[in-house]
């Protein structure tokens, strides 16, 4: 068996769109050929702007939808050839937690049956072991045990967040997939929820691919950093040498906006003109191009294939 938890080789989904009645339709490429690796206890941080394929990656990796093309291999085994029997095995090892809590959490259901219902669907344990075993995360989670009686619009947004964790985890999964899991939050509540994130992934080997827009919390959780643009991977790289020194002039950019306390820390702003070109209709060449303070004429001629850099690998003609 593959000591990887995932592994995702060109990974892509196209979408067939309607441009109207007396337009042809049109391909959206929302992920357009992504590779890369996930091991245990590891986390994989994918960041970038609203667009750039985060949550349709989401989709890919939890097995919501079928990729296009390439494949995915979790603990070796290729989801995208499985067959429904394998697939409902695969899905079990794969979970996700949702950017709003209470947008993700069945309103009419306590918390102990919240938490119960995939031991109920997928094990064979019987009611005493099940609640024997939500009794026992949801304590590692912080819950008290009369919160399993009751319903999630009796909690704040941290405590409801930390059910949908419970709940993630439950049926002990390899990985997890957290969606912008705390930008709902207050900031205060963040620091905590990152925290039982990487206690829970100490105590079980969990591996995490972290989608977040927010590079502050993504240096705090992060073990690698996959930087997206436009439904590809312009950068990844181990999350010291990227955050010490980003090499694509997108990831520059991104880091550069990122505020710091201390002014030793603060990078010179470098602002990004033009908006985020449409996925219908992509610019040639490098799809970062336009907006690129450093292209040249070979950038919009020619799509950079990611390369060994500097430690990383980057997707770019001029470094």
């Amino acid at each position: 068996m593959s000591e990887l938890l995932l592994e995702a080789n060109d990974l892509a989904k196209h979408y067939t769109v309607s441009r109207g009645l007396f337009s042809p339709k049109a391909t959206v490429k929302a992920l357009n050929g992504v590779s890369f690796t996930l091991a245990p206890k590891k986390t994989l941080a994918v960041v970038g702007e609203s667009g750039c394929g985060k949550s349709t990656l989401a989709r890919q990796l939890t097995l919501i939808e079928h990729p296009t093309r390439g494949a995915l291999k979790i603990s070796g085994t290729d989801a995208a050839t499985a067959d429904k029997a394998t697939l409902k095995s695969l899905r079990r090892q794969v979970q996700m937690v949702f950017q709003n809590p209470f947008a993700s959490l069945n309103p009419r259901k306590t918390v102990e049956t919240t938490l119960a219902e995939p031991l109920l669907i997928n094990t064979p344990m019987t009611a005493l072991e099940r609640r024997e075993r939500v009794a026992a995360l949801a304590a590692k989670v912080g819950l008290r045990p009369e919160h399993l009686r009751r319903y999630p619009h009796m909690f704040s947004g941290g405590q409801r967040q930390r059910i949908a964790i419970a709940r993630a985890m439950i049926l002990n999964p390899g990985i997890v997939v957290a969606d912008e899991p705390v930008s709902a939050l207050d900031v205060s509540i963040q620091a905590q929820i990152l925290n039982l994130f990487m206690d829970l992934q100490d105590e079980f080997g969990t591996g995490y691919v972290f989608i977040s827009h927010n590079l502050s919390v993504v240096e705090h959780v992060a073990d690698e950093v996959m930087v997206m643009y436009l439904g590809t991977a312009v950068e990844i790289g181990e999350k010291k040498r990227l955050f010490a020194a980003p090499l694509h002039p997108y990831t520059r950019a991104l880091m550069s906006a990122t505020p710091a306390l201390r002014k030793a820390d603060r990078r010179e702003r470098i602002v990004i003109h033009g908006e985020l070109p449409s996925p219908l209709n992509p610019p040639s060449g490098c799809s970062f191009h336009k907006r690129c303070p450093l292209a040249i004429a070979r950038c919009s001629e020619e799509v950079p294939l990611l390369r060994e850099v500097a430690g990383r690998r980057v997707a770019c003609h001029v470094v």
